[in-house]
């Protein structure tokens, strides 16, 4: 267990008193003792200041102006701070005044997994590049971004199993990098969930209105001349379905689980309906060239059909609410996605195989392979499943995104009314209302093309720091590592980095010689090398990565190579966004986490001289 933050000293934590609480909460605390731990007249619809900013430094205009004065010496502080297993299952849970249900099992996670992962990408995505970049060897880019993505469920899975909360990679990342770097996950986290989910709701309306009419998409909206160009076709259809999802998801998690259940298994009746037509109808002859654009195409189409497996980490978010995490959450998340590659090879295959990647229709690449095979009928039948794939992608996004804005709300990096579990449906309805809405008035206004392209950077960058936080994890404990070993391990893990960075600049400024993929190559193997004759300082008690240093260096230089395939404007627009989550981080967050962060040590010092 690392114990490097000021909470983590509590090596058992005992119940700490709450910043939050003022007179009237003590009493409803002692009132509490005889209600079976559940606090009597503490309302859930409440809007106080308290309730927002708890913190000492936000009493009064005094106050605030003091701890601005403090800005840099509370930045050094907080800089290097680190949480614990301990503090973020037991302190922060305690925000939330109520625990969540427990209420989900594999079969929950496996369903769930599907719902969201399985949406509308692989029925568009796969034509494109098919057609475009990979030809028939598309069946390759899929299992080869499958297995990219199976580096990052592996590493995600030990994290879920050992700290089974609802903050997912933000809490895995604030207990092995530090508060800072989590708070910048935890931005771009909500930065995806919020933009992320109006996207989907503007893809969902998009397709209903093609189903109705193929040739205007943009039949159900309404356009207002008088708005800037993006902003000027009104959505009412986005805007109802992401409210009815979230409404879904407020209501219970184990009756969303359920419906997300009976939708998936439907999808899967569909996509077993598409993979045995395919290969009745399939033409060897089809395959034939298998690399039409070379290899590099190949990959080329790997990095752009790895979207198709983003979602699961929306599962990872749900391990506080798993029965059995030491059993489900393996079985769950890597059983849902080793599937899920298997299926979508076969998809992918059965298609290339039944039309010729030269007469694939980019737009609706199955829907049209059935009208050319004669079945016109059931080109009906894969848009209705391609819709509902982007329904469940809704309800399992709405669950998850929720719940990452709890934990991020638990620790006062966003106001911890965000953190409230509501009593009778045992869900965040407030963090699930703060995305729904947000989301909803974007999908209203805002365009496709106004909302792309910021969250894949933001979702490799964060699945690759999972993987560095995975390694920090197993070779660095405080006040057990030795320092000559600590300085080996990061001169290790900066070679792994640095060399996967060099891997992908070579391939994007179009470097086909060796000499410098032999270079980068030699210093990755090297550095994993290296790392991996360093003793490991920390053994996963239950369920762990296999082969580390190796599958978690694998993942951070893949996860690299994608990032750098997405060019300079999406890393452009993820540092524009950066900084300004740093505004409200120097003006609020900072202050909000140091605060908190104070009252715990002092507790812990009080707890100490006693």
């Amino acid at each position: 267990m690392n114990l490097e933050f000021p909470y983590s000293e509590i090596e058992t934590p005992s119940p700490s008193p709450n910043p939050r609480m003022d007179a009237r909460t003590v009493k409803e605390e002692e009132e509490s003792s005889s209600n079976g731990g559940r606090r009597r007249g503490r309302r859930y619809w409440r809007c106080t200041k308290n309730d927002f900013f708890p913190e000492t430094s936000f009493e009064n205009i005094t106050t605030y102006k003091s701890a601005l004065s403090q800005t840099f010496p509370r930045l050094k502080n907080r800089l290097l701070a680190r949480s614990s297993d301990a503090n973020e299952l037991v302190v922060l849970q305690k925000e939330s005044e109520r625990p969540m249900q427990k209420c989900l099992t594999w079969w929950d996670l496996i369903w769930l997994s599907f719902g969201s992962v399985v949406g509308s990408g692989i029925f568009v995505i796969t034509g494109q590049e098919a057609h475009d970049d990979a030809g028939p060897s598309i069946v390759l880019s899929y299992a080869i971004s499958g297995a990219s993505a199976l580096l990052s469920v592996f590493c995600y899975t030990e994290f879920a199993v050992e700290i089974p909360v609802a903050g997912g990679s933000f809490s895995y990342l604030r207990v092995e990098l530090g508060d800072f770097i989590a708070y910048i996950a935890a931005g771009n986290i909500l930065l995806e969930a919020i933009v992320g989910a109006a996207g989907l709701g503007r893809s969902w309306s998009s397709y209903l209105a093609s189903m109705i009419n193929t040739d205007n998409p943009d039949l159900l909206r309404f356009r207002v001349d008088s708005f800037a160009e993006g902003f000027n076709l009104l959505d009412p259809v986005a805007f109802f379905i992401l409210l009815v999802a979230n409404g879904i998801a407020m209501s219970g998690t184990k009756r969303t689980s359920w419906l997300n259940w009976i939708a998936s298994i439907v999808t899967a009746l569909v996509i077993v309906f598409i993979i045995v037509v395919g290969f009745i109808h399939a033409k060897s002859s089809n395959l034939v060239p298998f690399f039409p654009m070379g290899v590099q195409g190949t990959f080329k189409a790997a990095a752009v059909v790895y979207w198709s497996y983003t979602g699961f980490d929306m599962v990872a978010t749900m391990a506080e609410e798993t029965k059995q995490p030491s059993r489900d959450i393996p079985i769950g998340l890597i059983g849902s996605m080793s599937i899920i590659t298997v299926i979508y090879c076969l998809m992918a295959l059965a298609l290339t195989m039944m039309v010729n990647y030269t007469q694939i229709d980019v737009n609706a690449a199955y829907s049209v392979a059935f009208v050319q095979i004669g079945m016109n009928w059931a080109k009906y039948l894969v848009s209705l499943c391609a819709l509902k794939g982007m329904t469940t992608s809704l309800l399992v996004g709405s669950l998850g995104q929720a719940r990452y804005t709890t934990q991020i709300a638990r620790a006062h990096m966003i106001p911890p009314w965000f953190a409230l579990v509501h009593p009778k449906t045992e869900t965040p309805i407030n963090a699930t209302l703060l995305v729904a809405i947000l989301s909803a008035i974007i999908s209203f206004f805002s365009s496709l093309d106004v909302l792309s392209s910021v969250f894949s950077f933001s979702t490799l960058l964060i699945f690759m720091l999972v993987a560095v936080a995975l390694l920090v994890r197993r070779y660095y404990v405080k006040d057990v590592t030795p320092r000559s070993h600590l300085v080996k391990f990061l001169v290790c893990l900066f070679i792994i980095i640095a060399s996967s960075i060099a891997i992908s600049a070579i391939w994007n400024s179009d470097g086909r010689g060796w000499i410098g993929y032999a270079i980068a190559g030699i210093m990755l193997f090297s550095g994993t090398v290296g790392m991996a004759l360093l003793p490991q300082q920390h053994v996963p008690k239950i369920w762990g990565v296999p082969l580390v240093p190796w599958l978690p260096s694998l993942s951070i230089g893949i996860n690299l190579f994608l990032v750098g395939s997405l060019g300079y404007i999406a890393f452009l627009r993820f540092v524009i966004c950066s900084a300004a989550m740093l505004v409200y981080y120097f003006f609020v967050g900072l202050h909000a986490t140091y605060d908190v962060a104070h009252l715990n040590q002092e507790i812990s010092n009080n707890l100490e001289s006693s």
